[in-house]
């Protein structure tokens, strides 16, 4: 057997499509540490003995057009001329970027804005302003 195509921990979703080209998608978390939100599409058909959810399962490549689906329920194959793997990493890549400091021009502006806002004269002369 070959190397794991992705090991999914915890509860995972199976969706099925009988008329669309990704004929089954299987959502769940995986990764190491906390993991990542993951999705993995097939084009093919899903087992009909496949349950609507599943733990803990591990795909991997079986042959030509086969995968292996392996869980706490079972095992099942799944003939598909392709999968489609995609990792969530947006909460990793906005970790490692540095906040954007706000301008001192901006933060003034702001500042004098919401002052005005506060008093209905200062309502007025933001209404005049707009025009």
């Amino acid at each position: 057997m070959s190397d794991p195509l992705v090991a999914f921990h915890g509860p995972v979703a199976v969706e099925r499509e009988s008329e669309a080209a990704l004929g089954l998608t299987l959502t769940g978390t995986a990764g190491e540490g906390g993991g990542e939100p993951t999705a993995l599409a097939f084009s093919g058909a899903a087992p009909a003995s496949l349950p609507a959810t599943l733990a803990n399962l591990t795909v991997a490549a079986a042959g030509a057009a086969r995968y292996r689906l392996a869980g706490a329920g079972g095992e099942w194959q799944v003939a598909a001329s392709a999968a489609h793997l995609h990792h969530d990493v947006s909460a990793q890549f906005y970790r490692a970027l540095p906040p954007r400091p706000v301008p001192v021009a901006k933060r003034c502006l702001w500042a004098v804005v919401l002052t005005l806002a506060r008093s209905r004269p200062g309502l007025a002369l933001l209404a005049a302003l707009r025009r």
